[in-house]
């Protein structure tokens, strides 16, 4: 059978939409047909199997999520030190915020790896992939830190990112931007100057 590309676009964007509203639970094919708003069994021919849907919808969402490359360039016209590091930790927030669905899909993908050991080695291959490329990235664009500080960047944020998803009131008090100053002040290296 022939398939539209579009199509299987917009049925993943639904699945992400049910899988973050419903978790892995409630990610039928069913409701992902009635989400999508296409005929019942759809999804079936799209998808060979329940494996295969998550790990396309783990695609998906890592294609959403990627920022936009004229927005990230307009802020890379910034030197490369701790405030431009704060800035896009910043954004990174923002779009999170901007696309919560395909944040807490991710979390349910994580979940649901806990469950099927092959869908982990999946998640922990993806996952893997895009942290060593975003280490790469920080290292290339001359971010201040080495390897092991952009590490723990990536551990700060996902905190961050993990309680603004599932308890958004926790961290308010403290004020999201300070907490980003904070962290990238305590872990990036003092500046040559200082």
């Amino acid at each position: 059978m022939r398939q539209n590309p579009a199509r299987r676009t917009a049925l993943l964007d639904a699945a992400i939409e049910v899988l973050a509203r419903e978790g892995s639970r409630g990610l039928t094919l069913r409701a992902l047909d009635k989400e999508a708003g296409v005929p019942p069994g759809t999804a079936s021919n799209y998808f060979a199997h329940r494996g295969e849907l998550l790990r396309q919808i783990l695609d998906r969402t890592h294609e959403r999520l990627t920022p936009d490359p004229d927005a990230l360039a307009a802020t890379m016209r910034a030197p490369a030190d701790r405030e431009l590091t704060a800035t896009l930790l910043a954004q990174l927030l923002d779009r999170m915020r901007a696309d919560r669905s395909s944040h807490l899909a991710m979390l349910e993908l994580r979940l649901e790896a806990t469950r099927r050991p092959e869908m982990l080695a999946d998640l922990t291959h993806a996952f893997g992939t895009t942290l060593e490329r975003n280490v790469a990235w920080h290292l290339d664009a001359g971010l201040p830190g080495d390897r092991t500080t952009a590490l723990l960047l990536y551990l700060g944020m996902l905190g961050m990112l993990v309680d603004e998803l599932t308890v958004p009131d926790l961290l308010a008090p403290y004020g999201q931007s300070e907490l980003i100053d904070a962290l990238v002040a305590r872990t990036l290296p003092p500046p040559d100057d200082a």
